[in-house]
């Protein structure tokens, strides 16, 4: 049941759940899929980054906090000053989901702010869908060109 509260969505990848992790975890790699912080850039060395909105042209920052272990990463997203772990990714290898072990689940999940409009939610959720798409494609992408340049 929907309660407009969070968002979830996931696709299966053609990776394994390392690759993809190394992949979400990457603050350059998150500049060319999130839509509402493209082209990121690090802000100093405590792993602040910014980026645009594609949408709106407005700047955003963000930090992320990853769990390698638990292939968990969290996104704290807003502004320098005022960061909220808003965003989280989790990687289920295939193989735990009876999907071929070479292969991963990827999940992306998103928190409603309470000051959030309710057409900002539905937008977040629109991008989200279409964040998770990029996600794959790129991942996948990256790990053929990776395979062939090791041969």
């Amino acid at each position: 049941m929907a309660d407009g509260l969070s968002h979830i969505t996931t696709r299966h990848a053609q990776v394994s759940a390392d690759v993809a992790f190394r992949f979400l975890s990457d603050p350059t790699a998150v500049g060319r899929w999130s839509l509402g912080c493209f082209d990121t850039t690090p802000v100093g060395d405590d792993g602040l980054h910014t980026g645009h909105s594609l949408i709106d042209g407005n700047q955003g920052w963000f930090r992320i906090d990853a769990d390698p272990e638990r292939h968990v990463i969290d996104y704290f997203v807003g502004t320098p000053d005022r960061l909220t772990r808003r965003i989280s990714a989790r990687i289920m290898a295939g193989e735990v989901l009876g999907f071929d072990e070479s292969s991963c689940l990827i999940s992306l999940c998103a928190w409603r702010t309470s000051e959030m409009s309710d057409q900002r939610w539905r937008d977040l959720c629109v991008l989200h869908e279409a964040e998770i798409v990029l996600i794959q494609g790129q991942v996948e992408r990256a790990a053929m060109r990776d395979e062939t340049e090791a041969r």
